[in-house]
């Protein structure tokens, strides 16, 4: 005999699976690049963030039993990650108190957010958030910070009504040396854990079918802002005035790129004295790329710069035996964002796109080069500070 949950959970599974099924146009947008990497790395995309979107609208959303939980890592991304971060949240509400505790770690920029309901896919306005450095450590690492509506001892963010969630980032510059947070999150209070019903997994998974929708159609209209001025570096708050869970201490300066396979893209500046900053590099998909196996990245640990303090970096298909390379990974067009974090100043890089084959008439004379032998082990690094940060994948 068939019930009435039954008849809901059925519809519920044939809903969630018709809304991915109907998302499976988003990589078939007009705008999107229509090279088979680029369609294929849509489809990724989109298989990636189910599972994301069933932990933050479902599995990790009950604000009365929270769990800090890894949301980006080099399987699951969105939205312009950063190669170099970890970041975690946990679903929060405005009204109770928390606390989260653990070794707070060594990364270079740290950072704890808290998040209003918004606009965007992310939330909205942050209302109050703390560096690193203005949270209280213990000798031995340890460290507590509360939040709630109301004053607490110590390391303290004050929520809002409208606040639903808190956001740690770590940025690590150098991955093989640097330790991550270990921490845990809890709720003041008794409440009875939550049982599954099928009314609630209705729900969630209608919300997650619809976030993965929002989400990536959310990120796709944004690149087109920037893919209208290419090799241009623009801030967020230049195109757009949505409020979001942006990166506090520095606003990232992102740049479309498209590299046909004969030409090259150099990029200089002369970075800011700075707590942090690096190089990030992606798709079309606001996906950084591969960043266990490939060159995809640098920072102010791992670049190269030229004697006169000035950073080169160089994007082309081909290896061109220059330390801070950038691989497309296939890739003809996508973004590529400079971060200035806690900086003196903030300036702002200039591109310069150029033949292949005039790359080295259009750089110094004498500019650093790496060996074949130091390119292997810049790839050895890259992986031994994966295993370092994340763990088990």
């Amino acid at each position: 005999m068939t019930t009435d949950y039954d008849r809901l959970l059925s519809e519920s599974w044939d809903n969630f699976c018709d809304q991915l099924k109907a998302a499976g146009r988003i990589p078939f947008r007009d705008q999107v690049p229509a090279q088979p990497v680029d369609r294929a790395a849509g489809f990724r995309l989109l298989s990636r963030n189910i599972a994301l979107a069933l932990m933050f609208q479902y599995e990790n959303n009950d604000p009365l039993h929270p769990e800090l939980m890894h949301t980006f890592d080099p399987l699951r991304k969105q939205g312009g990650d950063n190669t170099d971060a970890i970041y975690h949240s946990a679903q929060i509400n405005g009204t109770d108190t928390y606390r989260i505790s653990g070794k707070r770690g060594d990364a270079r920029y740290f950072a704890v957010t808290l998040v209003e309901a918004g606009g965007t896919p992310w939330g909205g306005k942050v209302p109050c958030m703390l560096f690193g450095d203005q949270i209280k450590v213990e000798p031995d690492g340890s460290f507590e910070l509360f939040i709630s509506p109301t004053p607490q001892p110590g390391n303290w963010l004050q929520s809002t009504p409208d606040t639903f969630r808190v956001t740690f980032r770590e940025f690590f510059a150098d991955w093989e040396n640097e330790e991550p947070m270990q921490a845990r999150i809890d709720r003041l209070g008794d409440a009875p854990p939550p049982e599954l019903d099928p009314q609630s997994l209705s729900r969630g998974l209608a919300s997650a079918a619809q976030w993965v929708h929002d989400s990536i159609n959310y990120w796709a209209d944004m690149i087109e802002k920037w893919k209208a001025r290419p090799n241009t570096f623009l801030s967020y708050r230049q195109l757009d005035d949505n409020k979001i869970d942006a990166t506090p201490g520095g606003e990232p300066l992102i740049a479309y790129w498209s590299l046909p396979r004969d030409e090259a893209l150099i990029v200089r500046v002369r970075p800011p004295k700075a707590q942090y900053w690096a190089v990030e590099f992606g798709s079309y998909w606001w996906e950084t790329m591969d960043y266990r196996y490939r060159l995809s990245n640098t920072n102010c640990h791992y670049a190269q710069l030229e004697d006169d303090g000035e950073l080169i970096v160089v994007v082309s298909h081909e290896d061109p035996g220059l330390p801070n390379w950038l691989d497309p990974s296939g890739f003809a067009e996508g973004y590529v964002t400079f971060r200035w974090m806690l900086a003196d100043h903030y300036p702002v890089p200039q591109c310069t796109q150029v033949k292949l084959d005039q790359l080295a008439a259009q750089l110094p004379a004498g500019v650093k080069r790496i060996s074949p032998a130091g390119r292997r082990e810049q790839l050895a690094s890259r992986r031994r500070g994966i295993v370092k940060r994340f763990g088990v994948l």
